[in-house]
């Protein structure tokens, strides 16, 4: 429960619309949505792509919204107003007081980049683990709040959800959580209000210019989470990525900032002095053996994930945990529990005598790296399986199929989630861009897609999944199915040992 008059003291710039009183008003839930609103909901209008909370405002208060959020008046309605210069803004500090700002209570541990989030805060809660914490967790593939898992909609949930599910953490006992933190959370102000123990960058590849529409827009919204002030106007300890274009434009604006202090920690696998953390690695079948010099102390990492981008993912979140203070013995017995991510270079196994592995790489660049990697361990040909998502950036659909057919010996184009988009139309500029001397078949149907591959595998190839990893459904105009990878590969496996 907040007062109204505690959430107009505690918001830059908010006043009260003439004639109305906070005095008395109770806050006992908040709402951006009218399906949502219960008796004493505090319902913020925003402005969204096809609806304007504004013009939901009377619905809101009938079903007992007892003020509202506004940037401007709304005539008609019969409750306080708030009036703020930007109502999305002010999402995030409003959530922060009423759940008891939460993330000043727990660790938050937030990554961001392009590829890489998710298995970086599964490494992070791993080693946290190991150091006695207990973790809470928020991205891709869900939620965890005191062990339990819960489903999401969102990469980074909307500010009202998110500190609230920060505040359900607190309650259920974990001191710790590892969330991922998108760009256009950052570009919506979702996570305003939260506060890190350590912040940390994994890349910038192409993916979501059709919202961001450059890339220059899309590395500023990703630059928000290291430049933006907490809520006590303190910045926090980040790691960056010093191998990657953009993060070595980011370190240097970083450490020419001022930060008050507060370390900025760039890592690298090539020569370079000015990074904090630099090290060396071996890939092996088991994994990949890590040489670290830190700042902390020289120290030798053994891990099990497979490939040089789970190398860099562990950097990430290895550094990520020094700056928070745990230790390099933290960080490997954490690395010791972890034998995979769902959806991630994910090996399905079923007694054939060829690799598969699923993985969710839905950029170029994710998928140059899985082919890299997947080849690095393929005796014989390497069978990609991919498409590319509708209503999304279609931009890079040509570089998809450049970085299959230059990295496969058979490409497979199919249906990813083509949403409302024809999937021919989307197989057609993907392939547009076939550059290399692969093999192309085009099969729209993802199932028989997945059985093609299987089929035409032989002993010591190696076929990729790529596009959906850990999701359990493929998104068409009229709603969604059920799909997973992991299922459908092991069905196609099981009826070809049959046949």
């Amino acid at each position: 429960m907040s007062a109204l008059a505690d959430i107009l003291e505690h918001v830059p710039d908010a006043t009260l619309v003439e004639g109305a009183g906070a005095d008395g008003v109770d806050v006992a839930s908040l709402a951006m949505d009218t399906r949502r609103v219960e008796p004493g909901a505090l319902f913020f209008c925003v402005a969204g792509a096809t609806r304007d909370g504004h013009d939901l405002a009377a619905e809101a208060v009938a079903a007992g919204a007892v003020a509202l959020v506004v940037s401007h008046e709304v005539a008609g309605v019969d409750v306080p107003q708030v009036l703020v210069p930007d109502v999305r803004a002010a999402m995030g500090p409003i959530a922060d007081l009423h759940f008891g700002h939460p993330s000043r209570r727990i660790d938050v541990f937030g990554v961001t980049g392009t590829n890489g989030k998710t298995t970086t805060t599964f490494l992070l809660r791993a080693m946290l683990a190991a150091a006695g914490r207990t973790s809470g967790m928020i991205g891709t593939t869900g939620v965890v709040v005191g062990g339990e898992e819960r489903e999401t909609s969102f990469t980074t949930p909307e500010a009202l959800d998110l500190h609230g599910l920060l505040r359900d953490m607190v309650d259920a006992g974990d001191d710790s959580a590892a969330i991922e933190v998108s760009s256009h959370a950052l570009d919506q102000g979702r996570t305003t209000g939260v506060r890190y123990a350590s912040v940390g960058f994994t890349n910038l590849t192409r993916d979501h210019l059709d919202y961001h529409k450059s890339f220059e827009a899309y590395y500023q919204a990703k630059r928000l989470l290291f430049t933006e002030p907490g809520p006590e106007g303190q910045y926090f300890p980040a790691a960056i990525n010093c191998d990657d274009e953009w993060g070595s434009r980011l370190f240097d604006e970083l450490v020419h900032a001022e930060r008050e202090g507060v370390p900025v920690w760039g890592w690298t696998l090539r020569e370079m002095s000015r990074a904090s953390v630099s090290a060396s690695y071996a890939l092996l079948p088991e994994g990949a053996s890590i040489k670290v010099e830190s700042p902390v102390g020289d120290f030798h990492l053994m891990s099990k994930l497979r490939g040089r981008f789970n190398v860099e993912n562990v950097l990430t979140a290895a550094t990520m945990a020094l700056l928070a203070g745990l230790t390099p013995e933290h960080v490997q017995a954490g690395l010791d529990t972890i034998d995979g991510v769902r959806g991630r270079f994910e090996p399905v196994e079923a007694g054939q005598p060829f690799t598969v592995l699923v993985d969710y790489a839905h950029t170029p660049d994710s998928l140059e790296q899985v082919l890299s990697s997947a080849r690095a361990i393929c005796d014989r040909n390497l069978i990609v399986v991919f498409g590319c998502g509708g209503d999304r950036d279609r931009s890079k659909r040509p570089l998809m199929g450049r970085a299959a057919s230059l990295g496969a010996d058979l490409a497979i184009v199919t249906s990813d989630n083509p949403r409302t988009e024809d999937p021919e139309a989307i197989a057609k500029e993907i392939r547009r861009g076939m550059r290399g001397e692969a093999d192309v078949v085009e099969e729209l149907d993802r199932r028989a897609a997945i059985e093609h591959a299987v089929r035409a595998a032989r002993a010591g190839d190696v076929v990729v999944i790529a596009g959906k990893g850990h999701e359990q459904g493929q998104t068409f105009a009229d709603g969604t199915v059920p799909f997973d990878d992991v299922t459908v590969v092991r069905e196609a496996l099981d009826a070809v040992a049959i046949g």
